[in-house]
């Protein structure tokens, strides 16, 4: 067996039956699914999937590295349910395969933002690295903005991945606030702490960063709305930081601005 798509899933029905369609040339599929309470699983395996459900959710990067540990390919492309490999992309993908010259290969995620592509704002190119040789790395066991960790040198491949992310401006606030408080435990259990003067500066240097410096401004409104809820979600993640500190039984009145 070649070639094993890896997928974690939660009530991702809208997204799972295109995502699959795309990598239609891999030699399997493995989706490790969360509890979905819509009909993502019954999709997932109507499409010749191989789906398993985990009872607990220990974070992105843990849940990822479980299902990575279920392949059995020599080779592992590792996807989001609200992504799609382009037929271009599937094209270079087989291509590298007959003929690897590195274990890991990164590619550049092109991503859309309420109806729109983003072309700017630090969002294209964005190169992930999603494509390994199976035993040669592994993800982050960070609970969000997991990453692979290659052993070795990575390649690049040229053609894009296509990045669904945010349908509404409804899904991107949704995900800013899970993505906030998940951020804001973590850092948490690190020890690290927050004042209201860390999450104002946070988010006032997100948006500038973003619509600025990254130039979101030439995305037009999208990019203006885009740099907004980034910092929002900044602002929330310190915010949420600053309340976690201040609860009862927290011993620590260090305040950390970095």
């Amino acid at each position: 067996m070649k070639l094993t798509v890896c997928i974690i899933t939660r009530n991702e029905a809208a997204n799972i039956v295109a995502c699959l369609q795309s990598v239609a040339f891999a030699d399997e599929v493995v989706v490790l699914d969360s509890g979905s309470t819509d009909d993502t699983v019954e999709l997932a395996r109507a499409r010749g999937a191989r789906v398993e459900v985990s009872a607990d959710w220990p974070g992105f990067g843990a849940q990822k590295n479980r299902v990575l540990d279920m392949a059995q390919g020599e080779w592992v492309l590792s996807l989001d349910a609200d992504e799609r490999v382009t037929p271009e992309l599937a094209a270079e993908i087989q291509a590298t395969l007959r003929e690897p010259r590195h274990d890991a290969y990164d590619m550049p995620r092109l991503s859309s933002f309420c109806g729109r592509f983003i072309r700017h704002s630090g969002w294209w190119p964005d190169r992930v690295l999603r494509l390994f040789r199976r035993g040669k790395a592994r993800f982050s066991d960070a609970a969000v903005h997991e990453r692979v960790i290659p052993e070795g040198p990575v390649g690049s491949l040229q053609a894009h991945l296509l990045h669904y992310t945010y349908p509404t401006l409804e899904s991107a606030l949704v995900k800013m606030n899970r993505y906030s408080s998940d951020a804001a435990l973590a850092m948490h259990a690190r020890g690290r702490r927050a004042s209201l003067a860390s999450a104002l500066g946070h988010g006032c240097w997100t948006f500038f960063r973003i619509y600025v410096v990254r130039r979101g401004f030439l995305d037009g409104r999208h990019g203006f709305v885009l740099a907004s809820v980034a910092a929002m979600g900044s602002f929330s993640r310190y915010a949420k930081l600053m309340f976690l500190s201040s609860k009862p039984g927290d011993s620590s009145h260090t305040h950390e601005n970095s």
